[in-house]
């Protein structure tokens, strides 16, 4: 079986997107693994190269048929789209569309089963606005893009993944939007992509909304029961080992330690949390339910740090890790 071809986009490109690319791309364990390569704006991509002191020659392209997938090449698809001055480190309009169009171009060779899998560098929300783009984030823009009805979000880390009901809502609305279907679909979603990661019987545990699960109605009103069984019971009559509703506040600690493969969070700050204390460094986004493998660092555009070579690209590497695993293998090296 030959190996998978991935597509990193650039990110927004005043941000450090265009450093931990180059600084990922100088190593061999990801390119022996997969043939990868680059979609943004070469000349940011070279600048990018000259602030981390990367020796690699970028190899221009129009299409992924003309990468060569050399050591000491970096295969970059160009998409100009930003002025040679854009400075690092500073919310533009300009860097948020040009964001769009590198995720834009990805979505369209996936589309053509050009490339198998794509790994995204971070945007930035605020920019990606400015330029004309009203999404929340890389999740609900992929879902527009590939015409996907729902998506789920899942947050790995050293030993835990999170899948979530609800991301970028409001606390109030995200329990508004919660009922029994939605929970028994990203059960489900969760689970199919466990499977075929290879884990046979995957144990998944769902958390409750309400502190101690409600405490059998004492907290909340009644949302345990109403909103987030029936998916449970929906999912566990249909073979899945699935557990809840439990307390938020011991569930990741059961997971942290083996107990479940997969928690269930209903809402962005119940995953995210527990996810980023373990670490960012080795955080991995992946959108669940897509026509096409995505994963995604676990950080943002880091404005701060950006164009100092301070950036560390081990989330990258993570999640351009991941993305092999989850990718199709080519029958044959083209």
């Amino acid at each position: 079986m030959g190996r998978p071809i991935v597509a990193i986009t650039m990110g927004d490109p005043a941000g450090i997107g265009p450093e931990i690319i180059a600084k990922a791309m100088a190593g061999l364990r990801i390119q022996a693994r997969a043939r990868v390569f680059v979609i943004g704006d070469r000349a940011r991509l070279e600048l990018a190269m000259s602030v981390v002191g990367s020796a690699l020659e970028v190899n221009t392209i129009e299409e992924p048929s003309q990468a060569r997938f050399e050591p000491g090449t970096i295969d970059c698809l160009d998409v100009p789209s930003v002025r040679p001055d854009l400075p690092w480190g500073e919310l533009s309009a300009e860097a948020g569309h040009a964001a769009y169009l590198f995720l834009e171009k990805a979505v369209e060779l996936s589309i053509r089963r050009e490339i198998d899998a794509i790994c995204t560098a971070p945007l930035n929300k605020a920019a990606l606005h400015a330029g004309g783009h009203k999404f929340p984030g890389h999740t609900e823009l992929l879902a527009q893009l590939t015409d996907t009805e729902e998506v789920s979000m899942m947050l790995t880390a050293p030993k835990m993944k999170v899948i979530h009901v609800t991301t970028h809502l409001g606390l109030l609305d995200a329990v508004e939007r919660i009922d029994g279907p939605l929970v028994y679909r990203t059960i489900k979603r969760g689970y199919d992509l466990l499977i075929r990661t290879g884990i046979k019987n995957p144990k998944i545990a769902v958390c409750a909304i309400n502190p101690h699960a409600g405490e059998n109605g004492l907290f909340g009103n009644g949302e345990e029961a109403t909103k987030i069984e029936p998916g449970i019971q929906q999912a566990r009559a249909e073979g899945i080992d699935a557990f809840g509703p439990l307390p938020a506040d011991t569930v990741f600690f059961r997971a942290g330690r083996g107990d479940f493969d997969l928690v269930v969070a209903m809402y962005h700050d119940q995953g995210h949390g527990p996810v980023k204390v373990l670490g960012l460094e080795k955080g991995v986004n992946i959108t669940v339910g897509l026509p096409v493998v995505r994963t995604s660092v676990d950080h943002g555009t880091a404005f701060d740090i950006a164009g100092k070579n301070i950036a560390d690209h081990e989330s990258l590497l993570e999640a351009l890790s991941q993305a092999i695993d989850l990718a199709p293998q080519r029958h044959e090296e083209e």
